[in-house]
């Protein structure tokens, strides 16, 4: 399943519809599912991830549905996450926005990609810091979430 994710669309679809028709009533196979998905190279990805978010078997309010879409994606899907036109980022600031008011702890965790920002080049760097100030700039923001940003960006 891993393999046909970086292949073909129309094998990458067919082997993901097959998969989730034997599979879809195990909610751990589920977040794997949903992992797999978010970690595809394909060109499209943040489309799909966007989608997975409306997806009937997941839920906001479930860390283990979070971190296997949102985590996954923005954690381990470099290529997708670290385009160069920011939206990767301006994805993972709308998240933790939305998160921090179900979920302030998971809403910070998820922060860790961008408060890596020392280490790519400037104009990545630049994006991700403009994110982090966005998050910051919310008036309502979690301490948890609060601290990583400010943290990040002293």
């Amino acid at each position: 399943l891993v393999h046909s994710s970086h292949t073909d669309a129309r094998l990458r679809t067919e082997a993901l519809q097959q998969f989730y028709q034997q599979w879809s009533h195990e909610p751990l196979v589920m977040d794997q599912w949903f992992t797999i998905q978010a970690t595809s190279p394909a060109a499209d990805n943040l489309a799909t991830v966007e989608a997975l978010l409306s997806h009937e078997k997941f839920n906001i309010r479930n860390p283990n549905k979070v971190r296997s879409v949102i985590g996954a994606f923005c954690g381990a899907n470099h290529v997708n996450f670290h385009r160069r036109d920011g939206s990767g980022y301006r994805f993972l600031a709308d998240q933790v926005l939305i998160l921090d008011k179900l979920n302030p702890q998971i809403a910070s965790r998820l922060l860790t990609p961008l408060t890596r920002w020392k280490k790519f080049d400037s104009a990545r760097q630049e994006q991700m810091k403009e994110q982090l100030q966005r998050i910051k700039a919310r008036s309502d923001l979690s301490r948890d979430v609060f601290e990583v940003v400010e943290k990040s960006t002293a």
